[in-house]
């Protein structure tokens, strides 16, 4: 997790991990089925709006930091009230 600021306490709203196939054996549709099958739900990271339909030819700036992240990038459960159990239990999973 991101360090917390010392004035506040994070809502842990949304954590996102990258996952590299080759440098971690398996893709990140793996990992989301793998949880999926445990009852622990995960999507794939939002597609970047450069890249949805409705702006399709519109001018874009930049954009590769967001296309990798859509590529590698899986939202797994988080939250303030997910338990030392919940996170291990996620943890096991994406790492089996």
């Amino acid at each position: 997790m991101m360090p917390e600021a010392p004035w506040g306490m994070s809502t842990r709203w949304l954590t996102v991990i990258l996952i590299d196939p080759k440098r971690f054996g398996a893709t990140r549709e793996d990992v989301r089925l793998r949880l999926e099958k445990q009852n622990i739900e995960s999507r794939p990271a939002w597609k970047p709006m450069h890249l949805q339909p409705v702006f399709e030819g519109c001018r874009a700036v930049g954009g590769r930091v967001s296309e990798r992240i859509f590529e590698l990038g899986l939202c797994l459960p988080s939250g303030t009230g997910m338990t030392r159990e919940d996170l291990a239990r996620v943890v096991e999973v994406v790492l089996s």
